[in-house]
């Protein structure tokens, strides 16, 4: 088993973050980790993107350019990464700032609006976990306890966002459950 997330949007959503997050709760759960990040030399603002690779057994190449999913933060990202994405992969699209659908038929997509629910719930940065928990109940490539364990030490400088971060998570996996029961 191998999967490869590209999470893409502007520097400054929480991009790299998210996907850190994703590749810790991986290794915490004993499996092989890839986490390559990259973006502009504007970083807020700029693009942003990085490629997380999981595995159960060695990963021969960091390198990533047809990924297993894509979690897309905003449009650039989505029209610039849409068309890299494996036959039958996963697209997960942040529809509070994403006003298209994905074009492909051979995808899973699901849409979650990531902003909006970050809002809602009183953290306004929260989007990237938001898109983070929808993502992990989407592909269940690691537990989601795992992440939400990881938070008091992610966050050990900022304890107090570690509930309404964890609030995001739980909210983001209950959007795409709920997708995805649409789906089949």
């Amino acid at each position: 088993m191998q999967r490869e997330a590209k999470f893409a949007g502007f520097g400054g959503q929480g991009i790299l973050s998210a996907g850190k997050f994703l590749a810790d709760a991986a290794l915490e759960e004993g499996k092989e980790v890839a986490w390559v990040p990259s973006y502009g030399p504007e970083m807020r603002g700029g693009t942003a993107y990085c490629t997380v690779v999981i595995s159960d057994h060695p990963i021969g190449s960091p390198v990533v350019n047809n990924p297993t999913d894509l979690v897309a933060m905003n449009r650039p990202s989505l029209e610039k990464f849409e068309p890299t994405v494996k036959e039958n992969g996963i697209i997960i699209v942040n529809s509070s700032l994403i006003p298209v659908r994905v074009e492909r038929k051979d995808v899973v997509e699901i849409l979650v609006p990531a902003n909006d629910t970050a809002i809602k719930l009183g953290n306004n940065k929260g989007a990237n976990m938001v898109i983070l928990g929808a993502y992990v109940a989407a592909t269940e490539i690691v537990k989601l306890e795992t992440i939400i364990a990881l938070m008091p030490k992610e966050f050990a400088r900022k304890q107090q966002f570690v509930e309404v971060n964890i609030e995001c998570v739980n909210a983001g996996a209950e959007i795409a459950k709920k997708a995805l029961a649409q789906v089949t």
